[in-house]
């Protein structure tokens, strides 16, 4: 069996961009000392994003151009996804339209879970060298206001494909160590991570775990810590571990801390395709995760990076921003501060586990029908062809309509319909090879829609019931080109 190495990589970020110094204004009054961290800015996720919205995008950026049949395995792995009893990985493998039979995992409980399930997946080859494997980590981490951390944190995902045929970047080696270092933890039932003291932190756990780590690696794989070209870890600490490691100092990979934060789980995996984006072949890449031990990957970048289809992954993402100066909004949109949202929100939004499920292929995955009788696209997919020249029963193939072309037929932006970031728009949303909906229209701002105006499909939150602690998802129409506005 060929070794697995990576074939595809995908992100996704947020557009929105909230500002630290708006943040470090509004409590100044109580944290003067957080003055030193306003420069910047953190990615934010808007209110009807989550971790499982975030691992959607980035895995659909993923797997661009790839036979989604010939995926077998999806590993999803988060500290912060919305089912604690039910399989997220599910979620997302449905709303990928990925076959159903193929294994769907979820991984948490550390902030290297994205590392160790990656590194899992590499050692785990397959006797079918099609078969595939996706890795996908995403984190929406949530902060007390005025918090350190809530300056330093990001929301973000990112995915990488593994597998044995014409892999872009090879697996060489790895080592690893398990560690029960608690340099931050969050109990059963809290909202919030409780850190310990940072030189603690940073002299007794970072400066002892990881270059053991690192030696290891570089002992396995037979080669020397000067010969790495990319050194990709989080955190402020790179830097000293690079150079206790014996690693050259321009080979430090940026954190990213000033564009995006850090996207914790998720963040060496968006640090790592932030890297193949613009790696050449030949290139050492060394990725090192860190939590309650430490892994530390090996990969070497082959000729295959040349052939790779263009994507949106990091750098496409962060060019898709939208700086976002009001900190009341982003304190609403995590639920850290109790708004009246008026009478027009109190509605019972039980959901039909049942019809959910009858109809999951139609909601989750937003498969619609094309006729084979006249070729007519309509969605949703139903037993009676909507051509009326046509009429035809039973007639209708799955059509998937995530990846079409679509664009704005016609829209209004209503104030009176409650939303948590009103005005609430929608539209009737028309795609290029057949079929239409009236669809919400999420990611902009008032005066920023036109007819005719090109759209893509995301996965996002349709609304959640408070009551029963139930997220509904559904797919928005969002502009393909989001300007780069001030709001």
């Amino acid at each position: 069996m060929e070794p697995n190495g990576i074939v595809a990589f995908g992100a996704y970020v947020p557009q929105l961009r909230l500002a630290r110094q708006a943040v470090v204004q509004a409590n100044a009054w109580f944290n003067d000392v957080a003055q030193s961290l306003a420069k910047g800015e953190r990615s934010m996720c808007n209110w009807d994003e989550d971790a499982l919205t975030m691992a959607v995008e980035a895995a659909r950026d993923c797997l661009q151009g790839v036979d989604r049949r010939n995926v077998s395995d999806v590993v999803l792995a988060s500290t912060t996804l919305p089912f604690a009893d039910r399989q997220n990985a599910g979620i997302l493998a449905t709303a990928l339209n990925l076959p159903e039979e193929i294994s769907t995992s979820d991984s948490g409980g550390s902030q290297r879970a994205a590392t160790t399930n990656l590194l899992r997946a590499l050692k785990s080859a397959s006797a079918d060298p099609a078969a595939l494997t996706l890795v996908v980590a995403s984190e929406k981490r949530r902060a007390k206001a005025a918090s350190t951390q809530e300056l330093l944190f990001g929301d973000g995902a990112a995915a990488v494909l593994l597998g044995a045929k014409n892999p872009i970047a090879r697996f060489v080696a790895s080592h690893q160590i398990s560690l029960d270092f608690a340099d931050h933890y969050r109990g059963e039932g809290e909202d919030f991570d409780y850190s310990w003291e940072e030189r603690w932190v940073r002299d007794e756990g970072y400066r002892h775990i990881v270059p053991r780590a690192l030696a290891g690696l570089f002992e396995k794989a037979g080669i020397a810590p000067g010969a790495v070209d990319r050194f990709i870890m989080p955190g402020a600490v790179a830097q000293d571990m690079a150079k206790r490691a014996g690693i050259r100092a321009d080979a430090v990979a940026d954190g990213l801390s000033g564009v995006m934060g850090d996207a914790g789980t998720a963040h060496p995996l968006v640090m790592l395709v932030h890297a193949l984006e613009r790696a050449k072949s030949g290139e050492k890449i060394v990725v090192v995760g860190f939590g309650q031990g430490s892994d530390a990957i090996l990969f070497e970048v082959t000729d295959a990076i040349t052939t790779l289809a263009p994507r949106r992954a990091v750098a496409g993402s962060l060019a898709r921003r939208r700086p976002e100066m009001n900190y009341q909004r982003y304190l609403a949109f995590n639920g850290l501060v109790n708004i009246d949202r008026g009478p027009r929100s109190e509605l019972d939004k039980q959901t039909a586990l049942s019809a959910l499920y009858r109809n999951r292929k139609t909601v989750l995955g937003f498969v619609g029908g094309k006729c084979r009788q006249c070729g007519t696209v309509q969605f949703p997919k139903s037993n009676v062809c909507v051509n009326p020249n046509c009429g035809a029963m039973r007639s209708q193939d799955d059509y998937p309509l995530a990846e079409a072309r679509a664009k704005i037929q016609s829209w209004t932006a209503d104030n009176l319909t409650y939303s948590p970031d009103p005005p609430q728009h929608f539209g009737m949303i028309v795609f290029e090879d057949g079929g239409r909906l009236m669809a919400d229209i999420t990611d902009v701002a008032e005066g920023e829609i036109d007819v005719g105006m090109p759209v893509r499909m995301m996965f996002r939150v349709k609304d959640y019931d408070e009551r029963r602690g139930f997220r509904r998802y559904f797919w928005k129409a969002v502009p393909a080109d989001t300007p780069q506005t001030a709001n």
